[in-house]
């Protein structure tokens, strides 16, 4: 579903991406692990179109975005939703609102129908009777759901998970993880999750992949990462201080 080969991205002189290679199933859950400032999140935000690599490319169900723009982007990557590290509601919009800022402008659906999808959206990240709050009367992990339910409104293919569990407390995180789970089987999305949370990672993940130094070093199902010899990632799923590791 997502193939990436080769990519380079940098700002100004600090190189954050140093040739990532990585190759995502349809139907799977990948989730790709590495220390913060890794390049986690301008891994994703390439993906998605938000920034365009220096070199390399993107495949995404077999059309190379990096060699697209305008309209022709906008038409693949609308296979994707993301759930932003922050959940990056608009404030001053209530939740019916946000949830449907894209279906407003992005397609042809009747208000009826994207009254009926919002509305079906919220219920599967189990939200109801919100539609008319505002982002700060929401706790940290419902701005999280209401986030995910803008992601899903669209129906996409793909959806990119940008730190879901940062910012709540355990429990609600593990609630976010039940629900990446859950639609990952009820409609049978492509998922990309960046995360440093370890528990998550073996909760929700197919496989995992270690970004270190700009490139992923090892790519596996979470019982090879765990069993992995690589000492960086024996250091980071542990937490050790004392590794290879030393910028922290």
């Amino acid at each position: 579903m997502i193939r990436i080969t080769g990519l380079h991205k940098s700002f100004g002189d600090k190189a954050v991406l140093r040739g990532v290679d990585l190759e995502v199933e349809r139907g799977e859950t990948m989730v790709v692990i590495g220390q913060s400032g890794s390049g986690k999140s301008v891994l994703i935000k390439n993906i998605i179109g938000l920034l365009k690599p220096d070199r390399g490319t993107i495949h995404v169900d077999g059309t190379d975005i990096t060699r697209l723009r305008g309209a022709a982007l906008q038409r693949v990557t609308r296979k994707m939703g993301m759930l932003f590290q922050g959940a990056a509601l608009f404030d001053s919009l209530t939740v019916f609102q946000n949830v449907s800022f894209g279906l407003e402008r992005q397609t042809d659906l009747s208000a009826e129908d994207i009254r009926r999808r919002v509305q079906e959206s919220l219920q599967m990240v189990g939200l109801r009777d919100v539609e008319q709050l505002m982002p700060h009367e929401l706790s940290g992990g419902m701005k999280k759901r209401v986030g995910l339910a803008r992601a899903i409104a669209y129906r996409p293919e793909i959806i990119l998970y940008d730190e879901p569990s940062t910012g709540i407390d355990p429990i609600r995180a593990d609630a976010i993880n039940s629900l990446i789970n859950s639609l990952k089987r009820e409609l049978n999305i492509t998922s990309v999750v960046i995360t440093h949370d370890m528990a998550s990672c073996n909760r929700v993940a197919d496989r995992i992949a270690m970004l270190y130094e700009g490139r992923i070093i090892q790519v596996g199902t979470p019982r090879e990462i765990r069993e992995s010899r690589h000492p960086v990632i024996q250091q980071f799923i542990n937490g050790r201080a004392e590794g290879p590791i030393t910028e922290w």
